[in-house]
């Protein structure tokens, strides 16, 4: 199973500016994100603290979901 980070990476890029693509490519920039975590715990508690804008931790809910989906 590889990391979130690396599942969040198929969403950099996309023409369409959406809140998928920004979570991304906040994620990519951001240094300091845990970009080996697999945990929904780990994460979810890094972006309590770095929440890149209003809706992001709702977005990476619904994206964890399709994470633990795809990636099983």
């Amino acid at each position: 199973m590889r990391s979130f980070y690396h599942y969040m990476m198929r969403y950099r890029g996309n023409k369409t500016n959406n809140e998928e693509k920004q979570l991304a490519e906040w994620m990519f920039r951001d240094h300091s994100f845990p970009k080996q975590a697999k945990s929904y715990d780990e994460i979810s508690r890094y972006l309590e603290w770095n929440a890149p804008f209003p809706n992001a931790l709702a977005v990476f809910d619904r994206l964890y979901e399709q994470y633990q989906v795809e990636e099983q």
